[in-house]
This record gives C-alpha cells, sequence and structure tokens, in this order.
C-alpha cells in the first residue's frame, strides 16, 4: 500500500501510484514526461488548503515541497522569481527583509504561491485584483514535459495564472511586490442592515473592507484595513492572544463542537459571537492579511457581480430561517476589482465573494445546495479551489472566454496527462 495524501480539511484524499519531490525544473519536466509516455496521469500538491479534487492524485503525486527558494529578485521594478513551492508565508518574510510586500493577500498565508495562484486566491479591496493579477510571469511544464517560458507580453499569460492544474506544472513564478506598507485596521461588529445600507461607502472608502454576517443574528463583525504613515502600534501580546488565538479559534471551536453535538443550541450560541468588541492597532500588512485557522472546516465560496451583493445576502438570511439550518459559522463577504485572467473568478467584472463554511464532520450538503441555488441566480462563479457541484457545461455558460481556455487546454495537454476526476467535472474531457 503507497503513501496516502489528505487536504488540509480532509475531506479529499489519493494514493498515488508514484509520490515525487522534485528539486528542480529539469527533474519536473524529466517526470511529467516520463508518465506521458507510458499515459499515466499527475497531479501537483502544494499544502493541500484546497476543497475541491483538484490535487488528487492516482498515477504521479508531485509534491513540491523542495522547491521552495526564492530564484531573483526583487529587481529594481520590484519583480522577484520564485520556485512554485514556497509558501505565501516564507514569501513574505522574505520580502519585509527586503523593504517589500505583496499588494494583496488573502487570509490564509500557508498556501504556495502556485497553489494559490492557479484557484484563483484573492483578498479584499474593490480597486485591487487577487494574487494572479500580480503575477508578470510563469515557467511552465506542459504535458509532454516541454519548458515552457511565459512572460508578461505573452497573452499565454492570462490563461495559465488561473489554470486550476489544467495546463500544466508551474516551475517558477515571477511576480511584481510594492514597497512594504503598514494597515491601520479597525476591527468592530456593527449591525447587519447597517453595513448593508451603507455598504457602497464601506467599500469605496476603505482599501480592503470585509465583514463577517453571524447567521442566526443581526450582527456582521466588520474589518476596515487602510494603508497608513502611522508608527506601527500593532495588539498588544496578550490582547493578541486572548481575541485571535483563544476566542477566534479555541473558544470558536470549543462552540462549534458543541453546536455539533446538539445543533439544536446554535442559535443561541452565535448570539456571542459578535461581543467580542472593538479593536483598532496599525501594523506590517502580511501580519494583517492573514489568519490563524485551527478550527477545520470545509467551504463554498461564490464571485458574484458586486451589485448583487446586498440581494444574495438577503436571500441567504431568509433561506436559513425559513429551511432552519443550524449555521455556527460566519459568511465571509470581500470584494476585489475585476481583471483579465481569463478563469478569474473576477474576470471582466468587479465582484462580492460570498463564503459559506462548515464544522469539518458536519452535513453541509443541504445548506451549501442551498447557497449555490441562489448564487445561480446572480451568475455566481464558484472559487477554483472551494466546493461546488456545477459541471463543465454550467461554467463554460458563466465564462466569455471559456472556449479559447479549453483550446490552450489542447495545444498544452493534449492527452490529458494533468487531468483527474474533477478536472474532468469542471472541463470535460
Amino acid at each position: 500500500m503507497g503513501k496516502t495524501w489528505t487536504n488540509w480539511a480532509g475531506n479529499q484524499r489519493a494514493t498515488p501510484q508514484t509520490w515525487v519531490k522534485p528539486k528542480s525544473l529539469g527533474e519536473i519536466a524529466a517526470a511529467v514526461g516520463e508518465a506521458s509516455a507510458q499515459g499515466r496521469k499527475v497531479k501537483v500538491i502544494g499544502s493541500g488548503h484546497s476543497f475541491t479534487g483538484a490535487a488528487v492524485a492516482q498515477g504521479v503525486l508531485l509534491d513540491l515541497s523542495h522547491m521552495c527558494r526564492v530564484v531573483s529578485g526583487p529587481n529594481e521594478d520590484g519583480v522577484v522569481e520564485v520556485e512554485a513551492g514556497i509558501t505565501l508565508s516564507a514569501l513574505n518574510e522574505y520580502l519585509f527583509l527586503q523593504g517589500r510586500a505583496l499588494q494583496n493577500l488573502g487570509d490564509i498565508s500557508y498556501q504556495t504561491v502556485s497553489g494559490a495562484i492557479s484557484t484563483g486566491t484573492h483578498g479584499t479591496g474593490v480597486h485591487i485584483g487577487g494574487l494572479a493579477q500580480q503575477v508578470v510571469g510563469l515557467t511552465l511544464v506542459d504535458g509532454q514535459g516541454n519548458i515552457v517560458e511565459i512572460n508578461e507580453e505573452d497573452a499565454l499569460l492570462h490563461f495559465v495564472r488561473v489554470g486550476v492544474g489544467a495546463l500544466g506544472v508551474i516551475g517558477h513564478v515571477k511576480i511584481r511586490t510594492v514597497p512594504k506598507f503598514a494597515l491601520h485596521v479597525e476591527e468592530k461588529p456593527m449591525r447587519l442592515s447597517f453595513v448593508l445600507d451603507n455598504l457602497e461607502d464601506l467599500v469605496s472608502r476603505n482599501d480592503h473592507f470585509e465583514f463577517f454576517w453571524i447567521p442566526h443574528t443581526k450582527w456582521a463583525l466588520t474589518k476596515q484595513n487602510n494603508r497608513t504613515d502611522l508608527p506601527l502600534a500593532p495588539i498588544p501580546s496578550l490582547k493578541k492572544w486572548w481575541q485571535k488565538s483563544f476566542m477566534e479559534n479555541t473558544a470558536f471551536g470549543m462552540v462549534c463542537r458543541l453546536g455539533k453535538l446538539f445543533p439544536a443550541l446554535i442559535p443561541r450560541l452565535a448570539t456571542a459571537l459578535p461581543g467580542s468588541g472593538s479593536t483598532s492597532y496599525v501594523d506590517e500588512s502580511f501580519r494583517v492579511f492573514a489568519s490563524e485557522r485551527k478550527v477545520k472546516f470545509v467551504e463554498m465560496e461564490y464571485a458574484i457581480p458586486y451589485e448583487h451583493c446586498r440581494s444574495a445576502i438577503e436571500d441567504m438570511e431568509r433561506v436559513i430561517f425559513e429551511k432552519n439550518y443550524k449555521v455556527s459559522f460566519p459568511v465571509e463577504v470581500r470584494f476585489t476589482a475585476g481583471d483579465d485572467n481569463v478563469l478569474s473568478t473576477a474576470h471582466a467584472r468587479q465582484s462580492a465573494y460570498i463564503a459559506v463554511h462548515m464544522y469539518k464532520g458536519c452535513d453541509y450538503g443541504p445548506y451549501f445546495a442551498s447557497v449555490a441555488e441562489i448564487m445561480a441566480k446572480y451568475e455566481g462563479r464558484p472559487h477554483w479551489g472551494k466546493m461546488h457541484f456545477l459541471s463543465n457545461e454550467q461554467l463554460s455558460r458563466l465564462y466569455p472566454r471559456w472556449a479559447e481556455f479549453l483550446a490552450v487546454r489542447d495545444k498544452l495537454d493534449p492527452q490529458r496527462t494533468f487531468h483527474n476526476d474533477y478536472l474532468d467535472q469542471v472541463f470535460g474531457k
């Protein structure tokens, strides 16, 4: 019996025939070329934070954990070249020492760079695109084991930045960085009705705005992050431990476990979540963007046109009440600019992202299905790294350049060396 791989949430697993840990582009190319010649399938794993089957490998599993170095830079244009297996947390620390930073980040930093961009990882900020939009070049190994250099002026870049693992193995990534910056953070509970009534103002006047609506209550936890020249004033260590470690992880995990055992208690338990008070502090950007996540869950997230955000949240509030769903996790809402990546969930439209979660081991099916129906009303595009139920036919109607992407796939991977059951589902065979 071979070694078994399991993702972070524990909802995806595989026992590949061959487990390879390449240390260079050449070793990736050799492994892919050999597998292609033998008609075997190849999949790549990073840190395993995708909730879908995108990385599930039955043939050859490529583990990029040894490809975690900075290759060069940042240069005079702020561009840094890294190996694809480097984690965002490691890259953030390196850039900080160089006086640089990534322009925006999601709220998880232990993803690998290649996994994060391939699935369209984003942060929040209505005038800023996702992480892939910061990529200015890639080195890719295609389905025959050829090494392909893709630069900023190459139209192919708009296809491969968010490739969902269907176009090749990303070996190196070039990312444009910015001078390091601090963020002034204001975290406070607000009435959900106030947030929705003032959504345009809250989103437009903050560099980064997001909120977490607590189902079964009328409250939302809001985060307003803005670039600042104020001196650093991080959360004091004891207060940080209490709020970020104990309350958001230990205590919240206890609430989730109790709710799993006694679902009828969840609405009452939810009333305690907005009571953590207001917090204001100033810290380095990468220390603000990322959150510690110790409570395991499964997640589904959709991007919808920004203008439909309020209606979608109101629909969700109604459905949770009418169907008596017991939801212990907050609903996370973020915002991004539109971009030009062909399979980006924000392709060509300013977007609101609505994410729902369910504690590990709980029945998520009915709740997620109801939310998916709501998102379909607003032409919702599911996050590529998170759970969804859509097929190739359904997805093709959501992306105006879908056929062009499939044509690029035919060119780079005509034998479907990188396909598995999940990619068959979303792209067809």
